[in-house]
């Protein structure tokens, strides 16, 4: 039996890492998307999972970036199971202090480049019925305070979900992703992470693989999915 075929885009580390790893052990090969962080470990862990997985780096701000990205993934074959738009920029910043330039390059990254990808292995994507996975965020329906581009860039990739599902369907599905507090910034220190666990739910944060599991279901058993967007915050966007 063929391996299914994946793009994971800014899989060198953190969540992208974790998805590119449980979709190697899933039964897809994969091509890795990476900017500045080096992808070996996320490589050496899909091929000792039997993956066949190569790398791709790009600067997905600029459309070159995007094409790049897209030649790679067709290089290796003419179908596309999966495409999972995970990398992201995320900078805090007083909503008077983004410049024109910072804000170009967060929708650039969040949005653009989602929508690029997409049409650009478009002809891949429909002859394998294959699925979107957009990494969406709480903040797409709950701004917070200095994140204004980030959350407009999140809020864009929301709506980019519904967009696909109603156009492309039924030969390419779509699903956002909206996890909470699933990866630490390094910047917080213990205590910081405490205050926001407590006010999770679960009172606990979630993990990568968290993430990871979610679309690995999405793409191999919620098959009946489609143009929604999934909640994996522990219960967070449930409170006032």
């Amino acid at each position: 039996m063929s391996r299914r075929r994946a793009l994971v885009t800014g899989a060198a580390g953190r969540v992208g890492q974790a998805i590119a790893i449980e979709l190697a052990r899933s039964g897809f090969d994969l091509v890795v998307h990476h900017d500045r962080s080096s992808p070996a470990e996320t490589l050496s862990a899909c091929r000792a999972a039997g993956a066949d997985a190569t790398a791709v780096q790009a600067d997905l701000a600029h459309v070159a970036g995007c094409d790049a990205v897209v030649a790679a993934v067709l290089a290796r074959g003419g179908t596309l199971d999966l495409l999972v738009n995970n990398a992201s920029t995320f900078v805090a910043k007083p909503f008077g202090d983004i410049t024109a330039e910072e804000w170009d390059r967060t929708q650039a990254i969040n949005v653009r480049a989602p929508f690029l990808l997409v049409a650009g292995l478009l002809p891949a994507l429909r002859i394998a019925r294959g699925l979107v996975v957009n990494l969406c965020d709480i903040g797409g329906d709950r701004p917070a305070a200095g994140y204004a581009h980030y959350s407009v860039s999140k809020a864009g990739l929301i709506m980019l979900v519904k967009a696909i599902a109603v156009e492309l369907g039924p030969e390419v599905r779509a699903i956002g992703i909206s996890p909470g507090q699933v990866a630490w910034p390094e910047t917080y220190d213990p205590a910081l992470r405490a205050k926001i666990a407590n006010r999770i739910p679960l009172k606990q944060a979630g993990t990568p693989e968290d993430v990871a599991r979610l679309v690995r279901f999405a793409a191999l058993e919620g098959t009946y999915l489609d143009g929604v967007i999934i909640p994996l915050d522990g219960g967070l966007a449930s409170r006032y």
